[in-house]
């Protein structure tokens, strides 16, 4: 049987050359790495993703499950939207800020009038603004992320600052912002509703009873939020307009694309995703504090990164970056449960970043001498 064929203009196939998607290897890293933790686990008589005890009806240890879940959600939701960034050759290092701020802001708004029959000690306005309906702290939210998000893009798409130097103006004021608004102190007491919205059982819900997993609504959001993206950046003018511009932002100009407007609307997005991480984040804790979001920025890029999102721009998917997250968070649960210190897991994952790009930069060197 033939392995190649003819096609237009006497092109040929050679099904030998056929690669396989970008993800297929990642998906396979992430796979070795739960395989050597788990054997790690083992030696030590102990299990990392799976249950030792016979009793145990259950296959997968589900309280670490659970845990590494968790993880990876909040920052999950925010690295799809640094991966919108990165692909159109931006970079986005204020979105860990954001979120600290937008949580204080937002805490402020979903607080309860009364604490065990007494006033709120840690109201921050008046009774004006006690026992809102959800919707108007989860409105207060959005409406932050999108300033946030509407000054990025203004300023990187039509005063031509490097997104590196606009974004890092950003971050270090909305991290200002977070310390300033309650003077360093902690907002707390949410109403119920708000609690909700991250502690609740939305999948009961949805299954009417049949299947429970309460408290993992912040999962929920980050699987039907990479869901909606990945659709969007695959299938829609918007996804097209994305990749175009990061691989060459001088042709997408000449072929019709407002590179400019297209920039703004992907900061904006960048900054809303922020800006529902940061609700979840405060439902879950119920409570609000200035150092809220410290370093994940890093970690959201890390995750794109790592599931091969080029810094380049142009390449990468939401697909990429969901794997990207797990493998992140399977490296932070693994090194925590063969007891390694933290400062040595920072180090780890220091070397597995620039591990990613070395990878990534060669992966384009090779590239560019195929062709």
């Amino acid at each position: 049987m033939a392995t190649t064929s003819h096609g237009v203009g006497g092109l040929t196939f050679d099904s030998k050359k056929r690669a396989l998607p970008p993800e297929a290897g990642v998906f396979v890293a992430l796979i070795v790495i739960t395989i050597i933790f788990e054997g790690l686990n083992r030696l030590n008589g102990s299990s990392f993703l799976f249950n030792v005890n016979d009793k145990l009806d259950l296959l997968f240890n589900k309280q670490r499950l659970d845990i590494m879940i968790l993880q990876v959600a909040i920052i999950g939701i925010i690295s799809l939207g640094v991966t919108q960034v990165i692909i159109v050759g931006g970079i986005d290092l204020s979105s860990g800020s954001v979120v600290g701020a937008t949580a204080m802001i937002v805490m402020s708004f979903a607080q309860t009038a009364l604490v065990n029959g007494n006033p709120n000690p840690k109201a921050i306005f008046g009774h004006w603004a006690m026992d809102l309906p959800v919707i108007a702290p989860i409105a207060v939210a959005l409406a932050c992320g999108l300033f946030a998000g509407l000054v990025n893009g203004l300023l990187i798409a039509y005063t031509k600052i490097p997104p590196f130097i606009a974004t890092l103006g950003m971050m270090v004021s909305a991290r200002g912002v977070a310390r300033w608004w309650s003077n360093g102190n902690p907002v707390s007491f949410p109403t119920e509703g708000y609690a909700h919205l991250s502690n609740g059982d939305v999948v009961g819900t949805l299954t009417f009873g049949l299947v429970h997993w309460q408290g993992q609504n912040p999962a929920i959001v980050f699987i039907a939020l990479a869901i909606l993206f990945h659709l969007i950046m695959r299938y829609t003018l918007y996804g097209k307009r994305s990749y175009a511009i990061g691989s060459n932002e001088a042709a997408a100009r000449m072929s019709g694309i407002n590179v400019a407007r297209h920039k703004l609307l992907v900061y904006t997005i960048a900054g809303m995703l922020a800006a529902v991480a940061a609700i979840l984040l405060t439902s879950k804790n119920l409570t609000a504090q200035a150092g809220m979001g410290v370093m994940y920025e890093l970690d959201a890029i890390a995750m794109a990164v790592i599931g091969g999102v080029s810094l380049s721009g142009g390449r990468g998917s939401i697909v990429g970056t969901v794997i990207g997250a797990l493998i992140f968070s399977v490296i932070i649960s693994g090194f925590t449960s063969i007891r390694l210190d933290a400062y040595y897991q920072d180090m780890v994952k220091g070397a597995i970043i620039v591990g990613a790009v070395v990878l990534d930069q060669w992966r384009q060197r090779r590239a560019a001498a195929g062709a």
